[in-house]
């Protein structure tokens, strides 16, 4: 790549970053999720913005005919955003499961995000949904994306919206948050199923079913014996570069993970989660370190990730507005009232169960990322991508306004816990953009 041809692709990158950052600054002024902004950036040089108001002046600057290395570059930054973005949010697993939440996060879990799963994968057979489908015709994958969809909760987005209103070291934020690191763990492995089977239609099915196993082996390994290993690997003495230099030792695990899962064929997106999830357990001794590599990946690859998922958006065309009202009716139904079930089992009663089933209704960054991977494995086409991503927008908005409603209001989080006592510490992890 010559010198003019990196300057031409680093233009559009600095004004998705920019831009990102400012309206991300700009909504959370208005009491909004910064990812929203930053997806806004996206839109905004988009082509249903910028491409119809200056269409020259967008394709000279955004557009890749006769320009591949501008996407190639944003590309990298793409997939180096979402890398980092998984990483944080298993990063975010520690300590979530005190013995006196247990009870209250199995109930929200197992109610909360099984029943949902279920209920849509037995209502999918009598409901018209290969019209969503992608370019790999896999219905058994779609059906579970759809599932994984409507069951999802966000780390990232609510773990931000916690830190903002300074609620993330309260029992309300310890709850949802052990609910959605269990929902992810295992919708994850579902995806990954879902990714496995998307390659059914150009592979022999014995190497489909070698794969899946591959990947629940992945999976099972890196939730068990991995974090093991990395615990002695951290403390031994003759690890120099953990010693040197603990940032780079952490982007060396994460490298190391992904670079692991793409020779087994697997999705570099659940590495790079269970690279965090292993991480998770030397938290305090990587305090620091995460914190910082928290900082520059944010601000370097994850907003701009959130802005090219927002620049994928076509509102002119891969956009059905029946289509978005029906599955986001469909599924924050679906969502409320099982977690509201879950919430009555464990013991919550009124405003309680709205708070818990409302924080864990927002998908977030993961409804985002369950977007993105679908949509590049051909599961789903642009116009339900588009739906899924607009649902993760809508759903953490809607939670962000609520709880910052309730405690505007005076209102208690969980009954018994005036919001006096509810205010955190500006301490503790971070994830700065989600």
């Amino acid at each position: 790549m010559t010198s003019s041809q990196l300057g031409s692709a680093i233009l559009p990158l600095a004004l998705l970053i920019a831009t990102a950052h400012v309206l991300g600054y700009l909504f959370t002024r208005l009491r909004q999720p910064r990812v929203i902004g930053e997806i806004a950036a996206g839109v905004l040089f988009g082509p249903a913005l910028l491409g119809r108001a200056f269409p020259a002046w967008q394709s000279a600057t955004f557009g890749t005919a006769g320009h591949a290395e501008r996407g190639v570059v944003l590309e990298f930054v793409y997939w180096m955003g979402l890398l980092f973005l998984m990483f944080a949010s298993g990063a975010e697993t520690r300590g979530l499961f005190s013995k006196e939440d247990r009870r209250q996060v199995s109930w929200l879990a197992s109610i909360g995000t099984g029943l949902p799963f279920v209920i849509t994968l037995a209502a999918l057979p009598f409901l018209l949904v290969d019209g969503l489908m992608g370019a790999a015709h896999q219905r058994t994958a779609l059906c579970l994306v759809i599932g994984i969809a409507v069951a999802v909760t966000s780390i990232p987005v609510i773990s931000k919206i916690f830190f903002d209103l300074e609620i993330l070291h309260t029992r309300f934020a310890r709850l949802v948050l052990g609910v959605a690191v269990i929902e992810d763990i295992l919708l994850w492995v579902v995806l990954a199923i879902a990714t496995a089977l998307a390659k059914s239609n150009v592979l022999p099915k014995h190497e489909i079913a070698v794969h899946v196993a591959v990947t629940i082996l992945y999976f099972g390994t890196g939730l068990t014996l991995l974090p093991r290993l990395l615990r002695w690997l951290a403390r031994a003495r003759w690890n120099l570069l953990a010693i040197a230099s603990p940032v780079g030792y952490l982007v060396a695990v994460l490298f190391a993970y992904t670079a692991l899962a793409a020779l087994l064929d697997v999705n570099l997106v659940f590495a790079a989660f269970l690279a965090g999830f292993a991480i998770a357990s030397e938290r305090e001794r990587f305090e620091e370190p995460l914190r910082s590599l928290n900082q520059f990946s944010f601000a370097i690859f994850v907003a701009p990730y959130f802005a090219i998922v927002g620049y994928k958006l076509d509102l002119t065309r891969s956009f059905s507005l029946w289509e978005l009202a029906a599955f986001v009716t469909i599924a924050c139904v679906v969502k409320l009232i099982a977690v509201a079930g879950g919430a009555r089992s464990a013991g919550f009663r009124g405003l309680d169960v709205i708070n818990l089933a409302i924080a864990t209704n927002a998908r977030g960054g993961p409804g985002i990322v369950l977007a993105s991977v679908a949509f590049d494995a051909g599961i789903v086409n642009a116009t339900f991508y588009t739906t899924l991503v607009l649902l993760a927008v809508l759903t953490s908005q809607a939670a962000g306004a609520w709880l910052d409603l309730v405690l505007r209001r005076g209102w208690p989080l969980l009954s018994g816990s005036p919001n006096s006592s509810l205010v955190a510490e500006n301490e503790g992890p971070e994830i700065a953009a989600a």
